[in-house]
């Protein structure tokens, strides 16, 4: 497995849709209330990115994807599809998943927002899903393995009695929505791909309350969720090696990077 080396033109077109991705997230969130649908979600996100930001929304006819974002509500670990069939009720837990492209190049980032007064299990595994993400980051830096990131979040998660989903994971990302190298949220220290300055993905941990096992809507083909029915949340970023760490390329402002 290999991952592209991106050029300085480049990361500077990916820290613009990386910005713009950030954006988004921040705007979306305050609508994030008791009785809207993920549909309204939707629209907003996508007037938001085709008019505002003169931006393309990636998911949008994505392998046939009929919407402009990811909407994950509850027990859904990903690709859910934004609907008006039902609205958000108090205590929903809802993962946004947004994706832009300006000037051809991909920003790629996600948030869980909670739906009025949650339950302080679900709050719980909000925290640490964003813990195991910071600590994964924390550590990209050149030298360090692909396997030292999966490694720190599946132990991170396992300590604190949650699993790790394994069918889905991070990506490259940059011309492309999703290229090499693929970035596994568990596995081993010291193994697979040597990180190097100049090489952009996602890290995005998708983290269980209880077994790690998914299951496909075989009816829409994309939305996936927890095989026994119990909640999942997951907190992605892109980011960029650098000589001495790395650069969040999707850094939201209440975040502090």
């Amino acid at each position: 497995m290999t991952a592209t080396i991106k050029t300085a033109d480049e990361i500077d077109k990916m820290r613009v849709a990386g910005r713009l991705t950030a954006d988004v997230l921040e705007m979306i969130e305050p609508f994030v209330q008791i009785g809207v649908t993920t549909g309204e979600l939707d629209r907003i996100c996508h007037d938001y990115i085709t008019v505002q930001q003169n931006a393309i929304p990636a998911p949008l006819d994505y392998n046939g994807y009929p919407k402009s974002i990811c909407t994950s509500v509850n027990e859904v670990i990903c690709h859910g599809i934004p609907t008006d069939i039902r609205k958000l009720k108090k205590g929903d837990i809802v993962n946004v998943d947004v994706t832009v492209i300006k000037d051809g190049y991909h920003g790629d980032s996600s948030i869980m927002v909670e739906v009025g007064e949650v339950a302080s299990h679900a709050q719980r595994l909000i925290q640490i899903s964003q813990e195991c993400l910071y600590k994964a980051l924390d550590i990209v830096t050149p030298g360090a393995c692909l396997g030292d990131i999966g490694h720190v979040i599946q132990t991170h998660a396992e300590k604190n009695y949650y699993s790790v989903v394994r069918e889905y994971c991070g990506h490259g990302i940059g011309q492309n929505f999703h290229e090499d190298p693929q970035v596994l949220h568990y596995g081993r220290k010291g193994t697979g791909l040597v990180l190097e300055p100049g090489m952009i993905f996602t890290i995005e941990p998708m983290i269980n309350a209880g077994r790690r096992h998914t299951k496909l809507n075989q009816k829409d083909g994309w939305t996936v969720s927890t095989k026994d029915g119990r909640l999942s949340a997951q907190w992605e970023h892109t980011v960029c090696v650098t000589e001495d760490g790395c650069e969040i390329l999707t850094a939201r402002s209440n975040e502090g990077f």
